[in-house]
């Protein structure tokens, strides 16, 4: 599964967050995983059993283990302004319980920081395969976790993930299941 250019809209700006993405899956199993950031010159890249590196060199994912010390990250969907499943209240609710909350536009790359420690943790509900296909390998095989939003085992063709570096998940988790009351 290849992405030629996530981070589209970033790219058209000229804002220096994108990236190339190239999955391989075999028997509905991701199994090798590429993403190239031009801007850094950074490539991850990971297989099955092997590991996960950047650039060549061993890379894995952070042992922050409150939200309360957790730099996460998320993404919005194209269609924002006309769906309700639009991540915002999921938004709201994390940006109150972490240390710290980004929005790159290129969830490929947000799954390779966590891969690497950047991030601790991300979540995003409106993805395509292809968003995820290699940044879900490079986690995996930097030993983060990867679910749905509800802790059962994730799938690429699902269009929602929760991945982390893994002492942190459950309470991503319970975080995403409750019910956001404004007053």
């Amino acid at each position: 599964m290849i992405d030629p250019l996530d981070g589209t809209t970033n790219f058209a700006h000229g804002f220096p967050a994108y990236c190339v993405s190239i999955g391989v899956e075999c028997d509905g199993r991701g199994i090798i995983g590429v993403v190239y950031d031009p801007t850094r010159d950074e490539l991850f890249t990971a297989q099955i059993g092997h590991g996960a590196y950047l650039n060549g060199a061993p890379i894995s994912v952070s042992t922050t283990d409150h939200l309360d010390h957790a730099l996460l990250v998320t993404g919005f969907a194209y269609d924002i302004r006309e769906t309700v499943n639009n991540n915002l209240n999921h938004f709201a609710r994390f940006a109150l319980k972490v240390q710290g909350l980004r929005r790159t536009g290129t969830a490929a790359l947000d799954l390779c920081y966590v891969a690497a420690g950047r991030f601790d943790g991300f979540w995003e509900v409106a993805l395509n395969p292809w968003d995820m296909a290699a940044g879900v390998v490079i986690l995996r095989e930097a030993g983060g976790n990867v679910t749905n939003l509800t802790g059962a085992p994730h799938s690429i063709y699902e269009r929602e993930l929760v991945a982390s570096n893994g002492p942190i998940h459950h309470a991503m988790l319970d975080l995403l299941q409750q019910d956001i009351r404004l007053t």
